[in-house]
């Protein structure tokens, strides 16, 4: 069996967690995931199986989430599940500042991802060494947010704020709540977040492990094709003697004007894998076995 899977990740799962269930029940070594969301997160979380697992690195980077930033408070992780560092009530915060303030977290931004998180810092993870209580200098990051919609506001000593975001790859929304609230001089935490898509996987579409294991004791789950969500990249249709040949990893001559990374298909049905144009050659990057 091999393709994807968009799951719906459950709360309190970690990632890792969710790849070691879907391997028990699909019996398969080959499993892994996109994009890492944290234990307290849920929604969707793109699981590779088979030799999908070779085309994770092609998919599309985009992501969206809805929020819940509260006010007042400020903690270690940046959201609740880590300890208070502060907390404040701000009843007389508005909607109104809020809205004034959001628009400094649109387009491109300079953040400081959450100490505690996967980024890697000499060859560490940033979350182990807030564990050890070891202090490093967290490297400034450029992300991408491309839109924000406000969901609801609800009023109170310590105000929430629900809110839709679609950004780039790499963003840290637990980062944009604290900056949030930093901005409003009112401290701000990340409350709940779910992921809405990812990777070009939709909330709508996907399935609990629950989900999966009854559709998997009927007979009846059907894997994402693996090349359904790679339709962001540019296609390429290749005869069947210069298909043979990219098989067998040599460069083939095509009359695409189109650089880069591509699909690569026999008779526009059969996905061979992931080439790259270049000078009008095709030249063989991730062919799958046939």
């Amino acid at each position: 069996m091999q393709g994807f899977l968009n799951l719906n990740k459950p709360f309190d799962w970690t990632s890792h967690d969710c790849v070691a269930r879907v391997r028990k029940l699909l019996r398969l070594k080959r499993v892994g995931h996109a994009g890492t969301l944290d234990p307290a997160a849920t929604g969707v979380l793109p699981i590779a199986f088979g030799r999908a697992t070779r085309l994770l690195q092609y998919l599309p980077g985009n992501k969206a989430y809805n929020a819940t930033i509260r006010f007042g408070v400020q903690t270690k992780t940046d959201d609740l599940q880590g300890e208070v560092i502060t907390s404040a009530p701000c009843p007389r915060l508005s909607l109104a500042e809020v809205e004034t303030a959001l628009p400094q977290f649109l387009g491109k931004i300079e953040q400081i991802p959450p100490s505690y998180s996967a980024i890697q810092v000499d060859g560490q993870r940033l979350y182990d060494l807030a564990r050890r209580g070891e202090k490093v200098e967290v490297p400034v990051r450029t992300v991408e947010v491309l839109q924000m919609e406000i969901l609801a506001w609800r009023e109170g000593d310590f105000p929430e704020l629900d809110i839709a975001i679609a950004c780039g790859a790499g963003t840290y929304i637990r980062a944009i709540a604290r900056d949030l609230g930093a901005v409003l001089q009112t401290g701000g935490t990340l409350a709940a977040l779910t992921r809405t898509v990812s990777s070009g996987f939709e909330l709508a579409e996907s399935l609990t492990l629950s989900d999966l294991e009854t559709q998997l004791q009927a007979g009846i789950f059907q894997p994402i094709p693996l090349d359904a969500p790679l339709q962001h990249l540019p296609s390429v249709i290749l005869p069947a003697t210069s298909a043979q040949k990219w098989c067998q990893g040599q460069r083939v001559s095509v009359s695409s004007d189109i650089p880069g990374i591509v699909r690569v298909y026999e008779a526009e049905t059969r996905f061979l894998g992931i080439g790259e144009v270049n000078n009008e050659l095709l030249i063989p990057t991730t062919v799958l076995p046939l």
